[in-house]
């Protein structure tokens, strides 16, 4: 531990003591409640309805209650995308090229020919097709990601999806941010339109005057665009990826060599993306729960979003204690964060006992920002324990796989008993008979 680290403060985090706990961790640990709101699905489905019902002129009347801002048209014409490449500096141009290269090149390495299998006669070949049109949703609000532009529309890309569309919610001005803008640029997205929440959401799904529907819809945002997603999809409107995608979530594992800034820091980093967030402190050193916890504080205390930082941790920011790495890593295991860091002393040794996390990021040079960005794999990620069935946003979200069976008589003469006794088990009598006619007639 460094001896000029802070000492202790204020507590930032709360302490949860689970050293000697056994069992079902998960119940011992705060729940995230996002996907359970049902105050928040009952508003979700109200604007969907009014989306669905009164097209663009609910797009508008949306964005002028939820963004106080009113717009004309929806549609973000194309010179607008154009022009934003001059509009922002050059390095911020530059730093976008680097990552939309580095995240191309990675997606497709996911990239897979057709499959082929055949046994005994019979041919299956997997078709792998690109869906006809993708939606992305990009946040903006507190923080408009340009980054999230490149991290949705490069795997579709990458896909071969034919058209791709994104919607963000607009700014005080009316307009989207220069950078999300020339992120759009950078990325070949086909159209963009400046409205957000759940009503974007809508307007992908079902389509309005200015937005014709998508076969399927991705990117992050906050509890309402989470919720209409996984409503949309629901109802068969559109595929979402399986992955819970909202508010963003840290689980840092330290002990006594990890630096205290550097811990503190990236727990913050999470908080700063604003509410319903969580950062957990994960330690067996109670030297360093204290000491990171009290640099936290003290980073809070210093950032320019000072209160929605500290209102995200009052609620979401936890310091658990462990009594060794075995069981951190059960507890992070048992968390499903999106983003997981670990910091301890011998991190690779670690890795073996992950099961669910979104990302993982190993060692002090390592921080979570730098996945956000520039490292290539996607920082769509799983959130509110859904990292326990999902994963990354990748290539084949924008994707069908389509399988083509080929049989040959010799084969079909073999198989048939066995498809007759199956559906005939099954009182599915034109099954047996679809292979019988088959088999007695040359």
């Amino acid at each position: 531990m460094d001896p000029m680290s802070p000492q202790p403060g204020p507590p930032a985090l709360a302490r949860l003591d689970l050293r000697g706990a056994t069992g079902d961790l998960r119940s011992l640990l705060p729940a995230p409640r996002i996907i359970d709101d049902e105050a928040a699905a009952v508003a979700v489905r109200e604007i969907l309805a009014h989306v669905r019902s009164g097209g663009d002129a609910a797009l508008r009347a949306l964005t002028e209650q939820f963004d106080n801002v009113r717009i004309d048209d929806v549609r973000v014409p194309d010179e607008e995308l154009k022009t934003a490449l001059d509009e922002i500096p050059a390095s911020l141009r530059e730093a976008l090229e680097v990552a939309h290269d580095n995240i191309v090149a990675y997606h497709r390495t996911q990239l897979q020919p057709d499959g082929r299998h055949e046994r005994n006669g019979v041919v299956v070949r997997e078709l792998r097709r690109p869906v006809d049109r993708a939606g992305l949703y990009v946040p903006g609000g507190l923080a408009p990601l340009a980054s999230s532009v490149l991290m949705t529309a490069a795997p579709a890309r990458a896909a071969g999806v034919p058209e791709v569309v994104m919607c963000s919610p607009p700014g005080p001005d009316g307009r989207l941010s220069p950078a999300i803008r020339a992120a759009a640029a950078i990325a070949g997205v086909d159209e963009v339109y400046r409205v957000g929440g759940a009503q974007a959401v809508a307007a992908m799904a079902y389509g309005t005057e200015s937005v014709a529907s998508v076969d399927v819809i991705v990117g992050p945002g906050n509890r309402y665009v989470a919720i209409a997603e996984r409503i949309v999809a629901g109802e068969g409107v559109v595929g979402v990826p399986r992955a819970f995608t909202g508010p963003s979530e840290v689980a840092v594992v330290a002990d006594d060599t990890t630096p205290v800034e550097f811990a503190a820091i990236d727990l913050v980093v999470q908080a700063e993306h604003g509410p319903d967030g969580l950062s957990y402190l994960i330690t067996w050193s109670e030297e360093a729960a204290t000491l990171i916890t009290a640099e936290v504080g003290r980073l809070v205390e210093a950032s320019p979003r000072r209160d929605q930082v500290a209102a995200t941790l009052a609620k979401g920011g936890f310091c658990v204690l462990v009594d060794d790495a075995q069981q951190a890593m059960a507890v992070a295991n048992a968390i499903a964060a999106e983003h997981l860091e670990i910091l301890s002393s011998d991190p690779e040794s670690l890795v073996p006992l992950i099961r669910c996390a979104g990302a993982v990021f190993l060692g002090p040079w390592a921080p979570a920002s730098v996945g956000d960005y520039v490292a290539g794999p996607n920082h769509v990620l799983p959130t509110a324990r859904s990292a326990r069935f999902g994963s990354a946003l990748r290539v084949d979200d924008f994707c069908k796989h389509i399988h083509v069976v080929d049989v040959d008589r010799p084969a079909l003469d073999r198989l048939a008993p066995h498809v007759e006794a199956m559906a005939e088990s099954e009182g599915l009598a034109a099954h047996a008979e679809s292979v019988r006619i088959r088999t007695r007639n040359v």
